[in-house]
């Protein structure tokens, strides 16, 4: 088993690109003891936002889930920068904040979530279950459909 979060994401055949620079006034993440506090990341590829609406309007679930998963992708970037690339400093994922780009009755948040969750959880196993939430917003920064934001557990360096 490899011991780097981007050879752990190849295997499940993605790809880790470069960690996103904050786009305001704020830092990617925040380590604070073992804690690592991750900024909110969106669904992006190429460097540039993918996935632009509203889930119940128009995107589509299945883009959505895909939306999610991209946006995990970019919170494993960060995981990356903080830790060294280091696969073996995650102890454990304890919070994942999903935002859904959604209208006002669109009511399948957890649905979307999961596509960043399952990520979690093939990349990191059971140290990848986290406690949720999957709340409905009306817009998001550059139009995407969701943003992410998490709290990882790391072992000592």
């Amino acid at each position: 088993m490899t011991r780097t979060i981007s050879g752990r994401v190849a295997e499940l055949g993605y790809a880790l690109e470069a960690a996103a620079a904050p786009a305001a006034n704020y830092v990617p993440f925040v380590l604070e003891g073992n804690l690592l506090t991750i900024s909110g990341q969106i669904s992006r590829k190429g460097g540039k936002p993918q996935y632009l609406g509203q889930l119940g309007n128009q995107i589509s679930d299945a883009d959505g889930v895909e939306a999610a998963r991209l946006s995990a992708l970019s919170l494993l970037a960060q995981i990356a920068a903080a830790t060294g690339d280091r696969l073996d400093r995650v102890a454990r994922v304890v919070r994942l904040g999903v935002f859904v780009a959604s209208t006002p009755d669109f009511n399948r948040q957890s649905a979307i979530a999961n596509g960043a969750s399952n990520l979690m959880v093939d990349v990191f196993g059971d140290a990848g279950r986290h406690a949720r939430s999957a709340v409905g917003v009306a817009s998001l920064p550059q139009g995407v459909a969701v943003e992410i934001e998490a709290v990882i557990a790391l072992t000592p360096a």
